[in-house]
Parts: C-alpha cells; structure tokens; sequence
C-alpha cells in the first residue's frame, strides 16, 4: 500500500511541476494576442507566487483540519480548473484572476506533500519526489510546443495540461483511503505530541527556526536566480551565440535533476545533515569553476553543470530532515513557512539581480550567486549548531 501511495504522490508531484513551465513557453505568443506587453508576464508570475506564499503559510492549518491528503486533491482540483481558466482567458486581467487560485492550490500542493513524505517515507524517496517535479516543468513545455506548432493555440496548450491535471485529480480522490493506512518513520510518541496549528509568531520563535527559513530563501534564490540569468550571462559575458544560449541555460537545471537522482541513491546511507554539506561544498566548486578568469565558455558551462548537481540534494534533503530536527508535531507548521521563504526567495532576488546587472554589467552574475551561497552555508551551520545546542531531534 505505502509503495503504491508513493507512486500517486510522485504523480502529484509531477502535477506541481506541469504548470510551471508553461506560461513562459507561450507567453511570446499570449501576450500579442491579448494584446499587452511582454513585461507583463512578470505580474502574472507575481499574482501567482503570492498566493503560494499564502497558502503554504496556511498550510499547517488546513492540513490539521482536512488532512494531507484532502488538501493535495482539492489543490491539485484547484490548479485543474485554473488552468482551464486560463485556456478560455481572452483579456489579461482573466489571467491575473485565475492566477489566484492557482497559486493558492501550488502553495498548498508543495507544503502538505514535502511534509507528508518527510514524515512518511526516506530521504531517497524525498530526493525522488523532487525529481518529479523536475519532469513535471521539463513536459510542459513540449505540450505547448505541440499544440503552437499544429496551430492549436496556445489556449490548445493550457486546456491539454488541464485535463492531465484532471486526471491526476481523480487519481488522488480514488486513492484516499491509502493515506491513512501508510505508516509513518516517525514515532507515535512524537506523533501524539501535536495538538493543532502553531500561530506563525510561535514558529518563528522555535530554537533554529529562523536559521532554517533564511536558509531555504538564500537557496531559493540562488537556485531560481541561476534559472533566470544563467543564459543571458552566458550570451553577454560569455560570447555564446544566442541560438545556442537557452541550451546551455537548461544545464543548471539538468544538473539539479541529475543531483537529486544520485541523491535518492546515496542519501539513505549518508544521511540529510551530510548530503546538505555535500550538495553546499558541490556548489562551491561550481561558482568558484565560473568565476575563474579565463577565455572561452568551457569553465563557465562546467561550472554551472557542477554547481546545478550541487544544488540537487540541498532542497529535499533540508525538508525531510525537518521533523528529525524540530518534531513530527511541529513539522507542518515549520514546513508551511519553508515553502513561503522558498517562494519569497525565489520572487524577489531574481528581479533584483536585474536591477544590479543592469547598473553594474552581468558579470556580476556568480559573484552575485556567491553571496546567497555564503548566506546558505552560514544558515545551515548555524541551524545544524542550535539544533544540537537545544537537543531537538
């Protein structure tokens, strides 16, 4: 039962990651229809990543109350219909409405699944999970591709993924009997200390906490910063021609989908405190491979194949080590403002190395990914120092 419920969950996962990718792919063609600027994507994306930085503080909550399991079906539900919305959207304030309740049921996805699996299944299958979503946002893309090239529409691309999402959706509501049935790697003792929702005030003030939440925004932001600029560094300060750019872009992310599979292999064994201090040490040797002052594009593109490898192991292996270090009772609660500072992270820095890069030059790019890193690696060592100090688990 626990292996198959493993199964639905990756599916969900790979659910979260189906939208991502989308509006980007078709938003050349999106915003010329509806007749809008091209920079307008980027209030859409905003919409959107509020409403996930909402529902993942609400997280805790709603899952105290309906469960894990009602809350993925219902978001999964949510994103279904949001995305069918946005394939009938024929002026931009639609898409802006629709948004919402896609990044509220995003949001709510991302922290009730990361916690249930940390509380249920191994690290391997954690790093697994994320791997999910990373097929998720690699498909996407190729379905809005299809339905552009056979002049469907880009309205062709949404509805496609929406009715994927759909059946995702059915899948889930059919398997709810089998989440009560998984056992859990925690302790029951540990299990029956928790007595409901935790007041946000009250998490931010557990031992640690806040070294944790800084963590996972300075990853966030390395991480969705590289994804955004890695391309444009490599055209601008590297000489690549710019057919070939959106390529090597794609090799921070191919380096993170290969991190997190050799990670599922190893992590069982190596255990979450080290595959963190190894994906960070990784990350390093990445950053500091792309800044070596040399010619040509072989040191850049290495460095940031090694430094998306690096960045694999990090994401799953701090979630599911959060109920071993805070308590299966408080976890939700922690895991819920992870994925705010995740998304808060992930929305803001981005945008404000455009604004550097744009006073200073782009070959500020890995230096400017340099200051994040140094930020993770004193985050972590601090929460991995508190965590000792206090005797959590």
């Amino acid at each position: 039962m626990a292996s198959l419920l493993l199964a639905i969950i990756y599916i969900a996962f790979i659910s979260l990651g189906l939208p991502d990718s989308l509006l980007g792919s078709a938003w050349p063609v999106m915003h010329q229809e509806l007749g809008v600027s091209s920079s307008l994507a980027g209030i859409v994306t905003m919409i959107i990543s509020a409403n996930t930085i909402i529902s993942s503080l609400m997280s805790d909550r709603l899952t105290h109350r309906f469960g894990a399991e009602k809350v993925t079906a219902v978001s999964v539900l949510a994103t279904a219909v949001s995305l069918l919305g946005f394939s009938a959207s024929g002026r931009f304030w639609m898409l802006c409405l629709w948004a919402i309740p896609y990044g509220l049921g995003a949001g709510a996805i991302d922290a009730a699944l990361n916690n249930f699996v940390a509380l249920h299944y191994s690290s391997r299958q954690m790093s697994w999970l994320h791997c999910c979503w990373g097929i998720g946002a690699s498909v996407s893309p190729y379905i809005m591709g299809g339905a552009l090239a056979y002049g469907a529409g880009w309205q062709a691309g949404y509805r496609n993924v929406s009715v994927i999402q759909f059946v995702i959706t059915l899948i889930i509501f059919l398997s709810l009997p089998l989440w009560k049935k998984t056992p859990s790697r925690v302790s029951s003792n540990e299990k029956a200390g928790s007595s409901g929702p935790i007041p946000i005030r009250e998490v931010v003030r557990i031992p640690g906490a806040i070294f944790l939440f800084i963590a996972f925004f300075a990853y966030c932001g390395v991480e969705q910063t590289a994804m955004l600029w890695t391309s444009s560094y490599m055209v601008t300060a590297k000489n690549v021609p710019v057919e070939t750019a959106a390529t090597f872009g794609a090799l921070y992310v191919l380096g993170i989908t290969a991190g997190r599979f050799v990670s599922g292999l190893i992590s069982d064994k190596v255990g979450d405190k080290n595959m963190i201090r190894l994906g960070i040490v990784i990350i390093g040797l990445g950053l500091l491979t792309v800044i070596i002052p040399v010619k040509g594009t072989v040191f850049a593109i290495i460095g940031m194949l090694i430094t998306g490898f690096g960045s694999g192991p990090v994401y799953p292996s701090i979630i599911h080590a959060t109920p071993d270090n805070f308590g299966a009772d408080r976890s939700q609660a922690i895991i819920g403002m992870q994925m705010a500072s995740a998304y808060v992270g992930s929305t803001f820095i981005p945008p404000l190395f455009g604004l550097v890069q744009s006073a200073s030059g782009i070959w500020l790019f890995p230096f400017f990914l340099m200051i994040f890193f140094v930020l993770l690696i004193v985050m972590t060592e601090k929460l991995n120092q508190k965590v000792k100090t206090v005797g959590n688990r």
